[in-house]
């Protein structure tokens, strides 16, 4: 039998994918004006941005990036223990271990490698990782790769997470979940799972990257709302391109813990850092996403303002208080369809697609940032509701 051609293979499932509604393409966004972009030379009202606070613009931001681009140049160029490692680094590395109540902070490249590098620095072949089927893909594949048993419960369920655990009782333990969920955009039962982790001699590990800047009172995220101590949540993960508006990562913990993540964490060692200039914009953005706490209040008026609107249209929306508002329509096609709609009508509301979610839940993912306004959400509403009539 002849030895298949990887050429044939691509062409099978691309044509598979096809046929299925599934392709994605790269679009490119021409221009950025607060709240719209510009797509094929047409403005568009973007609700597809995880820029939450609309700090990505922020006029404090860009004067930091410009500073100390003028200072650093563009690149770090080297890994962070050969060099590349700068003051801007360490500066920015404090700023986020005192928001999110931390002994240390390290910084990653992206959330990827930030999750990759923790689970495969902590866990051994022989050991499990217990994780939310709705957990984020990184989180997933992190433990996949790393090599351990992968060992997965039902959607905010406790019960069936301590399940998981208990059918490993003398294994080394992770248990990781996102804290706001990225499709659904609910928030895990942060304080009932670090009891169970506690109860379990579990390690609890939090993927915030949706919820830092936007919940809690200071906007350290949903660990900060639900109050868990460095003790009750020793792993916390959290992105700088979603509600703080730049790029990077980070891993939170106590120092034994990033120690153990400076020796062990391939994707951290062997990866230049970050540039020095993406550092200072992002610790700029941490001052304004903790002392400008109207940004969240005017989001929560947003959601609820959106989510009345939705009712009294008659759209069915999953339970969401965060700014992810999902929208499930069903197949793909129709999902497809409803994004066309709305696209000729001025907004921006990619369809969402399997194998992101699941069959039969394909949908559109609505985000809402503190730069939306409330007649912005009521004309949303108003066009889905054509959309679908």
């Amino acid at each position: 039998m002849p030895r298949p051609a990887l050429p044939d293979r691509i062409a099978a499932r691309h044509a598979e994918r096809v046929k299925a509604s599934l392709v994605r393409r790269l679009r490119a966004v021409e221009s950025v004006d607060g709240s719209c972009v510009q797509i094929a030379g047409k403005r568009l009202l973007n609700f597809a941005s995880n820029d939450y606070l609309g700090l990505a613009q922020h006029a404090a931001l860009r004067d930091a990036l410009i500073d100390a681009a003028s200072r650093w140049g563009v690149g770090a160029t080297a890994a962070p223990l050969l060099g590349g490692h700068r003051d801007e680094h360490a500066a920015l590395e404090e700023a986020l271990a005192r928001w999110t109540g931390r002994e240390r902070a390290l910084l990653f490249c992206d959330g990827w490698a930030a999750n990759l590098g923790t689970i495969a620095a902590l866990l051994d072949h022989d050991d499990v990782c217990v994780e939310d089927k709705l957990n984020h893909a990184s989180l997933i594949d992190a433990a996949r790769l790393a090599g351990c048993e992968l060992k997965r419960y039902p959607h905010a369920d406790v019960d069936g997470a301590r399940r998981q655990l208990e059918s490993r009782p003398g294994s080394t333990a992770i248990l990781a979940t996102d804290g706001v969920f990225s499709m659904d955009g609910d928030v895990a039962p942060l304080a009932e799972l670090a009891s169970l982790c506690r109860e379990q001699r579990a390690t609890l590990m939090i993927d915030d990257a949706h919820g830092l800047g936007v919940l809690g009172s200071d906007g350290a995220g949903s660990v900060g709302e639900a109050a868990l101590t460095q003790d009750e949540a020793p792993i916390v993960m959290a992105t700088l391109g979603k509600a703080l508006g730049v790029a990077g990562a980070f891993v939170a913990g106590s120092a034994t813990l990033v120690d153990a993540l400076v020796q062990n964490a391939r994707t951290f060692i062997y990866a230049t850092a970050m540039p020095p200039a993406l550092a200072a914009a992002a610790r700029a953005a941490v001052e304004v996403a903790r002392f400008e706490g109207w940004r969240r209040d005017r989001l929560v008026r947003l959601i609820a303002h959106f989510r009345g609107a939705a009712a009294a249209s008659g759209l069915t929306l999953l339970p969401s208080r965060t700014p992810i508002q999902p929208l499930v329509i069903g197949t793909s096609d129709a999902a497809l369809s409803v994004a066309a709609k709305l696209e000729d009508a001025g907004f921006y509301v990619p369809a969402i697609r399997p194998p992101t979610v699941p069959e039969g839940k394909a949908r559109l993912r609505i985000t809402l940032t503190a730069l939306h306004a409330e007649n912005d959400v009521e004309r949303l509403v108003d066009a889905i509701a054509g959309a679908l009539g």
